[in-house]
């Protein structure tokens, strides 16, 4: 079996997962077979049966209800926080590339600052005094994240706006506005989708791990790492299940995504040092 068709039957099978589980989480209403919030104390704790295929929580609801419409909170919020980073990181990069001089230094320090500071402790501190809601995780999402974007666009900027076409634009008299965005942001396109990629499994990890620590999505909303923090950490010993199915999901979807950039750059010919994770 050749290279080329073990990577198209690898595209194959991670986009089956990604599609598979985008749709769990947009058809919710309709697979889900139980309310995700429906309490019956009367059946909790139940092992996997006919009736909950995936068993009961502590208060009797159905895991795998909790486990469909629990995917929507991971996948909107780090489809969400990464467009952000990607958003404020091009500005940046963009920035600091094609203007260089003072705005490169000052806007390269501030990135080195970000950098420099741990991720999770940051988004940790800044959601505990900004509290914990969908606006708080996401600003520190992009906090934490929008380096990356800024450092890769900064870098590509350098070496395209000394390109031999970028020159004769600007002797045809085209304004800073239009090379930015008819020929430099064209050029550069492919790495920042490849970033963009691998950054929303990097993402999704973390709002499970502050759900985990009780700084993400709040209950009665299911999440993936919510679950995993709440029943399944005092139960895992008695009931197993509440712990490895949405382990489970949280592994198939990064590794699903993380997969699927990696294709992309070998796909599209990207040099693997170029979106480095910064």
């Amino acid at each position: 079996m050749t290279l080329r068709r073990k990577q198209n039957i690898k595209l194959a099978v991670v986009c089956t997962i990604l599609l598979l589980i985008v749709l769990m989480t947009v058809l919710a209403p309709w697979l889900a077979p139980y309310s995700p919030t429906q309490i019956d104390m009367g059946n909790r704790l139940a092992d996997p049966c006919w009736a909950h295929p995936l068993g009961t929580d502590a208060l009797g609801r159905d895991v795998l209800s909790r486990i469909i419409f629990g995917g929507r909170a991971s996948l909107l919020l780090a489809v969400a926080a990464t467009c952000c980073s990607m958003g404020v990181g091009l500005v940046a990069g963009v920035a600091a590339g094609y203007c260089e001089g003072a705005v490169d230094a000052v806007i390269t320090g501030v990135s080195n600052i970000f950098q420099g500071l741990p991720g999770m402790v940051m988004m940790i501190a800044l959601v505990g005094i900004l509290g914990s809601n969908t606006r708080s995780i996401v600003l520190a999402l992009v906090m934490t994240s929008w380096v990356g974007f800024s450092r890769l666009v900064r870098g590509e900027v350098l070496k395209v706006k000394n390109e031999m076409y970028i020159e004769g634009m600007r002797c045809l008299g085209a304004g800073h506005l239009r090379i930015i965005l008819r020929h430099v942001l064209p050029n550069i396109r492919t790495n920042i989708i490849i970033l963009f990629t691998t950054r929303v499994g990097r993402v999704v990890l973390s709002v499970a791990g502050l759900s985990y620590l009780g700084l993400g999505i709040q209950p009665p909303t299911p999440d993936w790492g919510e679950m995993i923090s709440g029943s399944a950490r005092r139960y895992f010993r008695s009931a197993p299940h509440l712990l490895w199915a949405p382990g489970l999901c949280i592994i198939l979807l990064t590794m699903s995504i993380n997969i699927l950039g990696d294709l992309l750059r070998d796909r599209l010919d990207v040099k693997q040092d170029s979106v480095k994770e910064l």
